[in-house]
């Protein structure tokens, strides 16, 4: 068997590696990766390696000027900025904001790793065997325990899923997608959006910024964040092996109710900020979600997809589940404001708007 994902929105799915600012160079709207190893078989020829090296050494990035010569015709591969507005941001940014996170890559390009499709299908069906009694057990125990464990949730998972030999996930397995061409990424800008407190009940939309203001009330004054992405439509299709079709069915049924939870929440948050265009954008993944039947499911997955799609909670409000954040020094301060949680959301932008949730994408199996 065969399954098929299909990105809904931008979706980044790494491998933990990132262009430096010195491993390309922006020309005609295109990130222009450089073939380093090219560049210096030429440099080496002439008086102009010490300059060039000098450059890596010492420059956030190349100076074009100088350099420029290299993205026509030294570039490894170009990927295209989602927009041309993207440009003027890139060019404004700060250096160390300049790192741009790509996709998973083998040596035959591009590929969705296992791990990413069977970790958000885990997640989905331990919230469909979770409920209150679960969670408030869970943060008993923690009050108990004069230091939190590592994995929390460990044994509340084993309980739902089973243990080792026995675990319901063992029932079904995918492989790595097979490699894809380049030729459906691009380069997309991300910003990330707040809630600012604004009376009872009442709240703002802020943007975070790593440099002064913290909650920026202008779009322009929040940190920017560059990424390879897959654009919406894009596929990728791998193996797929399953011991019954009814454990699927039963493994989907219960990711598409944590992704009807999730969209939920986030049509909340969007209609408290006032982010028209990702409400629409979520109403759509909400159809989705709908019409996926037995045979498919919607998911969160990879880069940016959000605290939401890693937590088997549909409620966050929830006193037991806060009661656990706040044995955590890293959730403390954002349980004690009394805002929403989280309240921050990593948005994708489409031609200079805040548009997209990344990572959502449609899991097929044939």
């Amino acid at each position: 068997m065969k399954y098929r994902v299909t990105c809904l929105t931008p979706t980044l799915v790494g491998d933990g590696q990132k262009l430096a600012p010195i491993d390309y160079m922006v020309w005609k709207d295109h990130v222009n990766v450089l073939d380093q190893r090219r560049i210096f078989r030429l440099l080496s020829k002439g008086p102009r390696l010490e300059g060039y090296l000098t450059q890596l050494k010492t420059a956030d990035k190349l100076d074009f000027a100088s350099w420029g010569g290299f993205a026509q015709n030294f570039a490894g591969r170009r990927i295209p900025f989602e927009h041309a507005s993207s440009v003027p941001v890139w060019e404004r940014a700060h250096s160390e904001n300049l790192f741009i996170p790509t996709f998973a890559t083998s040596t035959s390009g591009p590929y969705l790793p296992a791990t990413a499709i069977k970790g958000a299908l885990r997640t989905g069906a331990v919230f469909d065997r979770w409920n209150e009694k679960t969670l408030g057990e869970l943060a008993s125990r923690m009050a108990e325990d004069s230091r939190p464990p590592r994995n929390p949730a460990g044994k509340a998972e084993d309980a739902v899923l089973g243990g080792h030999a026995g675990n319901r996930m063992r029932r079904v397995g995918s492989a790595d997608s097979a490699p894809v061409a380049y030729t459906g990424m691009k380069i997309y800008l991300l910003r990330t959006s707040t809630m600012v407190a604004r009376g009872a009940g009442k709240f703002e939309l802020g943007w975070k910024s790593a440099r002064g203001t913290a909650d920026a009330r202008r779009i322009e004054e929040s940190t920017p964040v560059f990424a390879e992405m897959a654009a919406p439509g894009m596929v990728f299709e791998g193996l797929w092996k399953e011991t019954s079709a009814q454990d699927r069915q039963k493994l989907f049924q219960a990711s598409n109710s944590f992704a009807a939870s999730q969209i939920q929440r986030h049509k909340a948050y969007a209609g408290a900020t006032g982010l028209e265009r990702l409400a629409a954008t979520l109403g759509d993944l909400e159809k989705r979600v709908q019409e996926a039947g037995n045979n498919a499911c919607v998911l969160a997955l990879g880069w940016g997809a959000g605290m939401l799609s890693k937590i088997s909670v549909g409620d966050t409000a929830d006193p037991n589940y806060r009661s656990i954040l706040r044995h955590f020094s890293l959730y403390q301060k954002a349980v004690q404001t009394g805002l929403p949680f989280p309240k921050t959301r990593r948005i994708v932008f489409e031609a200079g708007r805040p548009a997209y949730l990344p990572g959502w994408v449609l899991l097929e199996v044939n």
